[in-house]
Formats: C-alpha cells, structure tokens, sequence
C-alpha cells in the first residue's frame, strides 16, 4: 500500500468510525501500527486537514480541507439518511458497508448544524424479515453487469432442482424479501429473473454483451411493468 493511499484510507476511517478515534482503533481498521498512524495524523494535519485531539484521548476529523461542505436541503438530508440506512439492511455486505461509509462521508463535508442532523437523524430502516444472504460475491456480479459481459452460475430453482444458466446480466433489483437479477438467459433466449441467494456459484466470461444492457433492461422492466 502507497503511503498516498493509506493517507487516504486514514481520512476514511476518521469520517466513517465514531468520534473520537483512537490510534488504536485506527491501527487495527487499518492494519497498521499505532507508531505509523501517530505519523499520519502529523501529516494530515500538515496537508490542511483539521483533526482534533491527542494520544491517549482520540482524534475527530473537524474539517477536511480538500472537500468543499455540500449543500443539501433538510428533506434532501432525510431522503439519504433513510436510503443509505435501508441499503445497509436490504444490501450484500460489500453494499451494506460502502452504504456506511458514505454515510459517514456526506456527514464530514455538510455544514455543522446538519451533520448534527444526520448524526441523530429521527429516520431509519428496518426490517423484520431481512433478505437471505447471498453465497456468491454480488459485488463481482455487478462489476460483471456494469462491464456487460456474461456469467454463469449454478442455481437452485424453487423445486430444488440444480441447473446451469449462463446470462447477460442487466440488473440488480432489492425487493422485500429477496434480492434479484435480471438477465437475459441464452439457453431460452428470454428474459428471466434469478434470486441472488439460490445462486450457488459465480464465473465471470469474457463474452460481452455491450452495448446493448441498457436497451435489454429497459424492455425488461417494461415487461415487467405490464405483467407480461
């Protein structure tokens, strides 16, 4: 890891843990000794970032120099308060937690008054009944969506039966209890739907789709929408 990127990695962690920060929650999170993250925090500080406290006492970002303060309106603060919340419940874990961190991102860069909003906004998501979570690393079925190239994967349909599909992948919906593909499957030469945790196994080809996701998805969801 470049010194530049750990200097980066320590702003994340300084906006996205609970203030203050101690070296030593610091050094494990980063996985870095607490000699180093003292070193670090001198050259934050030197680069314009403004972070209170000492050793001994822990350290909370004030201001970050580098980032202008956003500008949202209240309702605009709610909205995101409850969509990244929800996202953290509904959401695979590499969502979940990149759901955190931006939370915890848009907090450092609005005025005083509204991250104290955010801080202890009056919203929030639950659910009873979470979604199953997902064998497979979603995170790659989406870089494999974005990049528009087909994947295969083994699958359980709801009679137990194990099959083989290989597919365009053209999107991701959360729904309310389960979370779903939608893909263009090759062996039917139809648009199917798949649950993300009856896939038991991921393989990314090389075999690209582009660039036609965005024309597939949109018939998709258009059949979808007239229950066709």
């Amino acid at each position: 890891m470049s010194r530049t990127h750990r200097l980066f990695q320590m702003m994340q962690s300084l906006r996205r843990l609970p203030p203050p920060v101690t070296a030593m929650q610091l050094s494990e999170d980063m996985d870095r000794s607490v000699r180093t993250i003292y070193r670090d925090i001198d050259t934050l500080r030197s680069l314009g970032a403004v972070i209170d406290g000492e050793a001994g006492f822990g350290y909370t970002l004030i201001e970050d120099a580098a980032l202008p303060a956003l500008g949202f309106d209240n309702d605009e603060l709610e909205a995101l308060v409850l969509g990244l919340r929800n996202v953290m419940v509904v959401g695979d874990p590499a969502l979940s937690k990149a759901a955190k961190s931006a939370l915890g991102k848009i907090q450092s860069r609005v005025p005083e008054r509204q991250a104290h909003r955010l801080k202890h906004a009056i919203l929030d998501a639950r659910r009873f009944r979470k979604p199953t979570l997902p064998i497979i690393d979603v995170s790659m079925l989406r870089q494999a969506t974005w990049d528009e190239k087909c994947v295969q994967f083994d699958y359980v349909d709801g009679n137990e039966n194990t099959t083989v599909r290989s597919v365009k992948p053209l999107g991701i919906v959360y729904m309310d209890l389960n979370n779903c593909l939608l893909a263009w499957c090759l062996l039917r030469s139809d648009f199917r739907v798949f649950r993300l945790d009856r896939m038991l196994t991921l393989t990314v080809t090389e075999q690209s789709f582009r660039p036609h996701r965005v024309s597939l998805l949109r018939e998709h969801l258009d059949l979808i929408q007239s229950g066709d």
